[in-house]
């Protein structure tokens, strides 16, 4: 620490603000907002002295109670006319008096300012100094610098108005993007930090300005109802890193499920974290534009990979959507105090989690941090508020979409049943991203004018809602289905899908069990039955509807609210 350059912050904090009454202290995301100005500068390793000035009792007890000296202004000094340069002056006069001491560097901090960092705090007292390095034995002050001012880069295609003219005029030479034309900066109002013969009472503004540029983040002033409710929003910003993956293998409902989340977090920082060998999952979210980054492939015996990655990012909340967790991965995270959420977890590890959600799978014997059932189903945006399926007496269009990935190839399965059968009007097959055999399935059934065969389509609701019978595997899709309210026959893939109870015939499905033990002549008869009932489809489509999948997220996040507001008292 410096012992002849001393640097002291000043907050100036009046009782008697306008704009929002008693905003100094007034709570901002649960804590006083003079605090964060407290905290930010008392955290550098290089401020020796944090002082807050104010005309108010309450104002001063508060600043105590968070660690910082106080000087108590006159009257005189409040009134809200008065410029920060002769408060500024009496704080370091009274406390340099009080202290003995004469500081060389004055740093102004906003108590407005709540998401100021100490990083940048850091990096304007190092300008002041001959070198970066701020923690060698130099005691010389840059002389190049004699005050440095918060900036927030404001350029836009901005006009002046002529008084004489009485007429507008662009203040641009071209109209151009905005990151091509010139900087222009905007005081934030954060920082102002000058030397300390530049400190006068009338005046703190050096001969030789520099400027710091913060981020709009940083730059928030609070002057109004506005910037509180900005503030408050990204102070209450979370880091949430989502792992999941996609592959020919597992298929895409995770990380659709994944992207389905991260549409809802918008006031949320969401990165995920996906395998640098499933190529599909990566396509996928790089087709959504959101943020990622990969790891090595891993396994339950090596997961150093994985770990190593999240330790980087450093979130607040890990969501899996994995299936099977070990139990070492989530204690090594919940080792590091994060909040985990897993999805569909039957794995050692869903033990451990803070909370774990299963839509698909009805438990008989649930964990105490499980919630199972379709009210915890994240139903697309695009279902949300599409019309309901009127049923029609004749079977006009089929749809068959088995999935992302379709491993067993039910599509070709049931397509060959199909064009056995009775039925003589349109199907319509939609393809996954990752079904295998695209161009051979097309070129198998090109024979027949009545069948279209899509890939990989983003309006899926439309096509399910213009079919009159859907044919598809018993995974996330029936919800999908049951919104809208359209008969549907169910093809399990797999021995999990088995358990996924949903697809029942209480819930509106004809669930056929394990579709790759399917004979063709079992299908066919389904087909047959549904041809002929138009009882049975009215019956199928009215229990759909009386189940309400609107308020799968709404649910969950009621959960993770208050699971998350005790790991936080624990933690």
């Amino acid at each position: 620490m410096y012992k002849n350059n001393k640097i002291i912050v000043v907050i100036p904090a009046r009782g008697g603000s306008k704009g929002i009454p008693r905003k100094n202290i007034r709570l901002l995301a649960n804590k006083p907002l003079i605090s964060y100005s407290i905290e930010t500068a008392l955290k550098s390793n290089y401020v020796d002295e944090v002082v807050v000035t104010t005309d108010d009792d309450e104002i001063k007890f508060i600043a105590e109670q968070f660690g910082a000296s106080t000087i108590k202004r006159s009257d005189d000094l409040a009134k809200d006319d008065v410029p920060l340069d002769p408060v500024i002056y009496d704080a370091v006069k009274s406390i340099e008096k009080v202290a003995r001491n004469r500081y060389n560097i004055i740093i102004t901090v906003q108590p407005t300012s709540p998401l100021l960092k100490t990083e940048t705090l850091e990096k304007v007292i190092k300008k002041f100094k001959n070198s970066q390095n701020i923690d060698n034995n130099s005691k010389n002050i840059n002389d190049d610098i004699d005050t440095i001012i918060s900036v927030v880069d404001d350029r836009h295609l901005s006009w002046g108005f002529n008084n004489e003219s009485n007429s507008y005029y662009p203040l641009y030479e071209k109209r151009v993007n905005r990151q091509y034309l010139p900087k222009t900066f905007k005081e934030t109002g954060g920082i102002f930090a000058t030397k300390r013969e530049f400190l006068k009472e009338n005046s703190r503004l050096g001969k030789n300005v520099d400027l710091i540029e913060v981020s709009k983040h940083e730059s928030i002033d609070i002057d109004n109802y506005e910037d509180w409710w900005v503030a408050e929003k990204l102070l209450n910003k979370k880091k949430v890193l989502i792992k999941t993956d996609a592959s020919y293998k597992i298929g895409t409902g995770h990380i659709y499920r994944g992207l389905a989340i991260a549409s809802k977090l918008a006031n949320h920082d969401v990165l995920f974290l996906l395998d640098e060998n499933k190529k599909l999952g990566i396509e996928i979210v790089e087709n959504y534009n959101y943020p990622y980054q990969t790891h090595k492939n891993t396994n339950k015996k090596n997961e150093e990979y994985l770990l190593e990655k999240i330790l980087d990012y450093n979130p607040d909340i890990v969501i899996n959507d994995v299936l099977n967790t070990s139990s070492s991965y989530i204690n090594s995270l919940k080792a590091n105090s994060y909040f985990v959420i897993n999805f569909e977890d039957i794995g050692e590890g869903s033990k451990y989690a803070d909370i774990v959600f299963d839509a698909l799978c009805e438990h008989q014997i649930p964990l105490k941090n499980l919630y199972s059932g379709h009210k915890y189903y994240i139903l697309k945006d695009e279902f949300h508020y599409h019309d309901k399926k009127e049923i029609n007496e004749e079977i006009k269009e089929i749809l068959l979409t088995f999935g992302g990935t379709d491993p067993n190839d039910l599509t070709r399965k049931t397509l060959s049943a199909l064009l056995k059968s009775s039925y003589k009007n349109k199907i319509t097959v939609i393809l996954g991203l990752g079904y295998k055999d695209k161009n051979g399935i097309k070129e198998e059934f090109s024979h027949s004018s009545k069948i279209e065969i899509f890939e990989n389509v983003k309006n899926i609701s439309e096509y399910m809602f213009r079919a009159d019978l859907i044919f598809t595997s018993a995974g996330r899709t029936m919800y999908e289905i049951a919104s809208l309210g359209v008969p549907c026959v169910c093809l399990c893939q797999n021995n999990r899908e088995l358990t996924h109870l949903f697809g029942n015939a209480e819930n509106g499905f004809i669930n056929l069990g394990l579709g790759k033990n399917l004979s063709e002549k079992e299908i066919i008869s389904t087909i047959e039955r549904l041809l002929d009932d138009y009882n049975l489809r009215c019956e199928m489509n009215k229990r759909m509807l009386a189940i309400d999948l609107k308020y799968g997220f709404e649910n969950m996040i009621k959960i993770v609210k208050e699971k998350y507001k005790e790991f936080m008292k624990n933690n």
